[in-house]
């Protein structure tokens, strides 16, 4: 099989996609800013299923540093490229978040064509896709680019995402040489943890699941599960089809939090108790984003609706996704089972 280097092996989805790879029978690589932190990763593996033994190997590097790439590329027939800053606040400025995406990922592709990898997968994300533009009924496919240069305020997250793929494309076009590079892009990753540090994205049902939040914010987005994200990036990664390609990776229509909260409610039973269901007015929103960068980025989504399709996924690489609900009730089960969130008395 082959040998594959998975960069962000601490993450949901580079966790995730480990423990694929390791059960395909490939060896694996993954990268980790410390070697204090390969203990913590290989328990999280060993909670997934999975003993990573000699397996998995460990290479210290730095999204913001060249030190560790080569070492880590070298040998690699496969690089998936899934680390990223991806923080739960604004940054004081964008460069924070900007800077290690893009940076860090031209260090890994260098890396990668200088070790003669074949094809390096970049996980990149819907916000490289939809953000910038007017609002539209139609849903968002791999042709367009978020718009950076227009008239509508672009947060931090998408900006980095948005400059770090670009950066990414230009590298194959100029200095690729023989590498390929096919592009994933995910709406918010849900599905089940595996321990208590979690994606971003996963805080959402976490907090809802914990009644820490007082209502439901008329916000939307799009959902997937982890494991299918992970699927897709495999097949992005073996596909002859897939090489020079952006895929989507959503599983259905946009579902407000409000939907996401009733699903909750009707799927978890009594586990949901404190799952709320008042939808918090606008108003309330943007009052409290005075005083909240947080609140004031989450406040910039209000009543925004962006769906977006899979069907190229669907078509060139045969992926077939579970549902949102799917993947909105396995994070819930997964969080209850590793006693990250309980049961407790209707919020209403």
């Amino acid at each position: 099989m082959s040998t594959v280097l998975v960069t962000g092996g601490s993450g949901f989805i580079g966790s995730h996609t480990i423990l694929e790879l390791l059960a395909a029978g490939h060896q694996v690589r993954t990268t980790v800013r410390s070697f204090t932190r390969e203990a913590e990763v290989r328990a999280l593996l060993n909670a997934g299923g999975a003993g990573a033994g000699d397996g998995l190997a460990f290479f210290a590097a730095d999204l913001e540093k060249d030190a560790g790439w080569a070492e880590a590329a070298k040998g690699c027939e496969f690089v998936l490229h899934m680390a990223s800053p991806f923080p739960m606040k604004a940054p004081k400025h964008a460069d924070e978040l900007i800077v290690p995406a893009r940076e860090g990922a031209l260090r890994v592709l260098r890396a990668a064509r200088d070790a003669g990898v074949r094809r390096v997968v970049l996980t990149s994300s819907f916000a490289a896709i939809g953000y910038g533009h007017p609002p539209q009924t139609a849903p968002f496919d791999e042709i367009t680019w978020t718009d950076l240069s227009g008239t509508r305020a672009v947060p931090a997250y998408p900006q980095s995402k948005t400059l770090a793929e670009r950066a990414a494309w230009e590298f194959i076009a100029k200095e690729g040489g023989g590498l390929e590079l096919a592009v994933v892009n995910p709406v918010a990753v849900l599905g089940p943890v595996l321990g208590p540090d979690y994606a971003t994205s996963i805080v959402i049902v976490q907090r809802m699941m914990a009644g820490t939040v007082p209502g439901c914010p008329r916000i939307s987005f799009g959902v997937v599960d982890v494991r299918d994200v992970v699927d897709l990036h495999l097949r992005a990664m073996s596909h002859p089809a897939a090489a020079s390609e952006r895929f989507l990776a959503v599983a259905g229509e946009s579902l407000s939090i409000l939907e996401i909260a009733k699903i909750l409610k009707r799927r978890m039973g009594a586990l949901a108790g404190k799952v709320p269901t008042r939808q918090i007015p606008d108003w309330v929103l943007r009052f409290a984003g005075i005083f909240d960068p947080s609140i004031r980025l989450a406040a910039s989504e209000l009543g925004q609706t962006r769906n977006a399709t899979s069907e190229k996924a669907k078509r060139v690489l045969g992926w077939t996704p579970r549902s949102s609900e799917e993947a909105i009730v396995a994070t819930a089960e997964s969080l209850v089972r590793l006693g990250l969130v309980s049961g407790g008395a209707n919020k209403g």
